[in-house]
């Protein structure tokens, strides 16, 4: 696979520019975009993968979130459930009639396995049916977006990200239902997430979810991950929740 990463980043740049720059979420996307290719890119690297395959790596990160700006366009939210399914989205007009891919890469023997590792970027749990090297890359696409996930969550004014009001945001509470889940040391299942402080909890305990040494690296060596637990609640199950989440965090990031 060839790859041209100045025609890449030209192009969404170009992509880019039909979005309002002034927009908090718009440029909170890009710079997500950025900074995810170039954690795919440590990633694959640190498993020892291929120039060719740490390239595929790079380019599933630049056009992972595609798919965000016209849903911000069209709704003005990230809440997928309140939109449309940004990854199912993005990979539509990337290989739909739009065919938005020819416009970055020329070649189009990696468009299926793009295509599908772009589509399971987000999902809860990702089809059973993936396998070998394609799962490989899920997962690298996968681990580099959580992983910056935390970085929006603490650079980023929340109520911009959850689309909610600072009383909202900070009287929100979190639900036993959420936090069973964070017990058992898994991702949280966006169906019972209702309040923005259970989406920040959620955010949290994607860490439990990260594949590879590297990831983890990655997430201890920003930061950002324990910053999140600053968040200033004044919601007494919210400063419940964030307690005894920390505590299993710290736990769990001690053993890997």
């Amino acid at each position: 696979m060839k790859i041209d990463r100045q025609r890449v980043k030209e192009q969404f740049a170009s992509y880019t520019r039909n979005y309002d720059p002034e927009d908090t979420k718009i440029a909170l996307k890009i710079a997500h975009t950025y900074r995810v290719a170039d954690n795919c890119e440590q990633i694959a690297k640190s498993i020892g993968l291929t120039d060719e395959e740490v390239e595929f790596a790079w380019l599933s990160g630049m056009l992972h979130d595609i798919g965000r700006f016209e849903q911000v366009k069209r709704y003005n939210t990230f809440i997928d459930s309140e939109s449309v399914d940004h990854a199912e989205f993005g990979a539509d007009l990337l290989f739909g009639e739009e065919g938005l891919i020819t416009d970055y890469i020329d070649d189009r023997d990696w468009d299926e396995m793009l295509e599908i590792v772009i589509r399971q970027h987000n999902k809860y749990r990702m089809d059973e049916s993936i396998s070998g090297k394609t799962l490989v890359f899920c997962n690298i696409l996968r681990d580099a977006d959580k992983v910056d996930i935390f970085r929006v969550n603490v650079e980023t004014p929340m109520e911009e990200i959850y689309n909610v009001t600072e009383e909202v945001l900070l009287t929100s509470g979190v639900s036993e239902k959420v936090m069973e889940q964070v017990r058992e040391r898994h991702a949280i299942n966006r169906d019972i997430m209702n309040s923005p402080a259970e989406h920040l909890i959620g955010h949290i305990a994607l860490t439990f979810e990260l594949v590879y040494d590297k990831s983890r690296e990655l997430a201890k060596e920003q930061g950002y991950v324990l910053k999140m637990f600053e968040f200033p609640t004044r919601n007494e199950s919210t400063k419940k929740a964030l307690k005894e989440s920390l505590s299993l965090l710290e736990e769990w990031l001690g053993k890997h």
